[in-house]
């Protein structure tokens, strides 16, 4: 592997780019643990893939927002590296597949050419920062939420508080009271509000899904907008010091708000105050770039088929709160596109409409400051890019994860079932072309990327086992999930799992008995209405495996037998000294927190000054084989076992030393004498490392 040089002006960004790098030639070298290494990697976008050898790049897009000069770097870097395919997520990300990770430097490189990062976008640290794609144009909206969720995407951008937590946090804004942003089912949700003239926002804490989904409970009913920065940067902290960190399974934020409780967890909130650098952070929403519309002439144009036409413009057009637009939504089929259609996109929104494309949560694409007299043009144009499909946020419009494609947790196939049940629609079903009222989602295990529990029709990618041991991919099948609005939703009942194959029969008689029940309910209330038992009682029949087929053991879009696999796709590591390179990283953190300090970013010079002693600790308690968990038990553990033993000598403890952090203000004197305390730290438990090895 070959150094190379960036063109990158922005000397931070280089500079990560370039560690990136280096960590890579590292590993490869056999000198940096593998799990080390791959929470690096995941924090700069990369990904192992199902299929070894090759990574999986998340580009991240705050807000779903995109320009057209953006979309056609990512194209080009898509040709360059990958393999020409985007693929939307339901986090407004975009997605690029089979990329060598010894090219992943360059490619991070040639995107930051136009602003577009990949830091943050998968690991341990603060995702992508997801909004309603109606934001700014929803008539229903008090104000645009865009400029908050970019101010807090930047705040938190690098942030020394949010690099390596026990696991993941999403953050998502809502336009309105419909809470498209979906608040109820994230770590922090925001939803727009305005109180006595105050700009503000509902806010929601503690959601998530996967194979335990929670409700979000309600923080603030109104909390003014210039605190929506302090109170993350708080919530963050209390994450950070006493989530779970050795049980991934149980280190969401959800887990710390049901262990805590509400109440418990504001009491830890108010013990960070001290250190949480601003109290209040002004978001100048004025600020925030002007839209600029392009004015060219509409051109002319001819409809041979007016009722397709009526029909699309019933399911995909999407009203503006400014006067003369309109927002046109594409229906991406399970979010994949490729960079012929994607440049020629650009190039049309550049030319006739705003300059920018929205993703949204649902994998499609939408328009925004569309003329209204352009509604003609814009629909033969997107005809000839195959992007004129009806359907859009329909019944149809299915959402999927990458599933057994790419994914290396994936069960059975998402994106293969999603095809065949889009089929079934149009074919056996076509009055739910239009129906807006039926959600259909799909993930390939439990872990929830294709939000299965929160749809109205869900399905969860699973296994079954015959009597006579042989494997078969089968479905969960989950009802009555839906998004009530204002921090309320309902998440789905598991009613009954069948084999993969009889998925579409599954939605047959879903759909049959809502055409002949449902009275003209949405499929959220109906469901409610009849109860779980009801609908277990029709589908139970589908769940006999007694009788399976040779195509049973098929999964869908394959055409090999099924067999239950969890890919690896990561690079094999080497055994090293994992104490040592502990000990490293917290001469790392020493080094940032210097730099920091000289940089008068006090708050960022103390944290990395905690994370270095925290990292400490956790070394030496690593070489006892003592378990490290929650940041809280790691500083407990090291005064029981060192401190208080005499091994190392601390005046008042470890818990005093490590802890003065949320007992001061982020001052320039307190951060000088903390990164002194640090340094005096890390000398003393490397002196008594020192000794001991010598004594072995």
């Amino acid at each position: 592997m070959q150094s190379f040089r960036t063109e990158i002006e922005n000397p931070v960004v280089e500079k990560d780019i370039l560690e990136l790098e280096q960590k890579i030639r590292q590993f490869k070298e056999g000198n940096l643990d593998e799990e080390k290494f791959r929470s690096l990697r995941l924090a700069r976008g990369v990904y192992g893939q199902r299929q070894q050898g090759v990574q999986m790049i998340r580009i991240k897009l705050p807000y779903g927002k995109l320009t057209s000069k953006q979309l056609h770097r990512i194209s080009d870097v898509s040709d360059e590296y990958s393999t020409g395919r985007l693929h939307i997520t339901t986090r407004q990300d975009v997605q690029i597949h089979y990329v060598d990770l010894d090219r992943t430097p360059e490619l991070w490189a040639a995107l930051e050419k136009d602003a577009v990062t990949l830091r943050e976008a998968c690991g341990n640290a603060v995702r992508n920062v997801t909004a309603s794609e109606t934001a700014g144009i929803d008539v229903d909206e008090p104000f645009d939420v865009s400029p908050y969720a970019e101010a807090l995407f930047k705040y938190f951008l690098r942030n020394p508080i949010s690099q390596e937590m026990g696991r993941k946090f999403k953050v998502s804004f809502s336009a309105s009271a419909a809470d498209t942003g979906l608040s109820y089912m994230h770590d922090l949700g925001f939803i727009a509000k305005i109180q006595n003239g105050t700009k503000g926002f509902k806010v929601m804490i503690g959601g998530g899904l996967g194979s335990q989904p929670r409700h979000a409970d309600v923080l603030f009913e109104f909390l003014a907008s210039d605190k929506i920065i302090p109170l993350m940067d708080g919530v963050i902290r209390v994450f950070d010091r006493y989530g779970e960190r050795k049980s991934r399974a149980k280190a969401r934020m959800k887990f710390l708000l049901k262990d805590l409780g509400l109440e418990g967890f504001k009491k830890l909130l108010a013990e960070e105050q001290h250190a949480v650098p601003y109290k209040s952070i002004f978001i100048d929403a004025l600020a925030y770039p002007k839209i600029k519309i392009a004015s060219k002439p509409v051109p002319k144009v001819e409809i041979k088929d007016v009722h397709a036409f009526e029909k699309w413009k019933y399911t995909n057009l999407i009203e503006q709160k400014q006067v003369g637009y309109v927002a046109i939504g594409i229906k991406v089929l399970l979010g994949d596109f490729y960079t012929d259609k994607a440049r020629l996109l650009a190039d049309l929104v550049e030319k006739y409409a705003a300059g920018e494309i929205r993703l949204s949560l649902r994998q499609n694409i939408l328009i925004p400051y569309v003329r209204e007299e352009l509604i003609p043009f814009f629909y033969t144009e997107l005809k000839k890019l195959g992007f004129g499909e009806a359907g859009y946020n329909t019944a149809l419009d299915i959402t999927a994860c990458p599933g057994t494609d790419t994914c290396n947790l994936g069960i059975s196939s998402s994106t293969g079932i999603a095809k065949e049940l889009e089929r079934v629609i149009k074919a056996e079903y076509p009055q739910y072309i239009s129906n807006s009222d039926v959600v259909i989602k799909i993930s390939g295990c439990m872990n929830a990327c294709g939000q299965h529990n929160m749809a109205n029709i869900g399905f969860q990618g699973m296994s079954i086992r015959t009597k006579d041991k042989l494997v078969a991919p089968a479905l969960q099948v989950l009802l009555g999930g839906g998004n009530i609005g204002n921090g309320e939703g309902r998440f789905a009942d598991k009613v009954v799992k069948v084999p993969s194959k009889r998925g579409p029969e599954a939605l047959r008689l879903i759909l049959d008995d809502f055409d002949a029940n449902g009275k003209g309910s949405t499929y959220a209330d109906y469901y409610v209405e009849k109860g779980e038992h009801y609908f277990y009682d029709f589908l139970k029949p589908l769940t006999d495996i007694e009788n399976l087929t040779q195509d049973d053991f098929i999964d869908w879009g394959t055409e090999a037998r099924y067999e239950k696999a969890i890919g690896i796709g990561e690079c094999a590591g080497v055994v090293i000294d994992l104490i040592a390179t502990l000990l490293l990283e917290s001469q790392e953190k020493i080094k940032n927190a210097k730099e920091a300090l000289e940089s008068d970013k006090y708050s960022a010079s103390i944290y990395h000054s905690y994370s270095s002693m925290v990292n400490t600790a956790k070394a030496m308690l690593t070489s006892e084989k003592v378990k490290v968990n929650t940041h809280r038990s790691i500083i407990k553990d090291f005064d029981e076992k060192f401190v208080k033993s005499g091994r190392v000598l601390i005046d008042g403890g470890f818990d005093d030393l490590a802890l003065q952090i949320n007992q001061n203000e982020p001052t320039k004197e307190f951060a000088e004498e903390y990164l002194n305390s640090a340094l005096v730290f890390l000398e003393k438990v490397e002196l008594f490392r020192k000794k001991e090895l010598e004594h072995v």
